[in-house]
């Protein structure tokens, strides 16, 4: 069984939101998997290296994750090395259209990339991964659902090569 972390930061409630939609569809999904959903001062750096998958959540502050995302990040130097191969992914909420969302989805695969980690592109949809402007709709959080889904079965086959 493949076993996937949400590790999400949320002030206002709606990356909250996004995190328990995208964790939903992993559990609808058809494959092998747990999901674990934790705030990001819930999740233990030490217990990254025990997942195959790891999703990033976080509000878009000046076009980039908020602080608390990036000390997590900054302390997962510790696992260099450690997560290569594992599946990466990420998903942001901002109070502006074009207030940062794909630049700090973008800094937050950069991240998961360096760490060796596996990240797909989506051809439908928020192609870097979820995101919401302001309060997540109908359609961000049907979004949302598609792409916990999605991880999960990309998790599941990702899993189960040898390499």
């Amino acid at each position: 069984m493949s076993k996937i972390l949400i590790c999400y930061y949320s002030k206002s409630g709606n990356t909250e939101k996004m995190a328990k939609e995208i964790s939903r569809g992993v559990e609808e999904s058809d494959a092998d998997v747990e999901v674990d959903l934790k705030e990001v001062d819930e999740t233990q750096i030490e217990s990254l290296p025990k997942y195959d998958c790891i999703i990033l959540g976080s509000p878009t502050y000046y076009g980039l994750p908020c602080g608390d995302i990036k000390k997590f990040l900054d302390e997962s130097i510790k696992h260099h090395g450690d997560l290569e191969g594992l599946v990466g992914g990420a998903f942001t909420s901002s109070a502006n259209t074009a207030g940062g969302n794909e630049t700090t989805i973008v800094a937050l695969l950069e991240s998961l990339i360096i760490h060796g980690m596996i990240v797909k592109g989506m051809p439908k949809g928020d192609h870097y991964g979820p995101v919401a402007v302001g309060e997540p709709g109908e359609k961000e959080l049907k979004h949302c659902s598609y792409y916990g889904k999605w991880m999960a079965e990309f998790t599941e086959k990702i899993a189960s090569l040898e390499v």
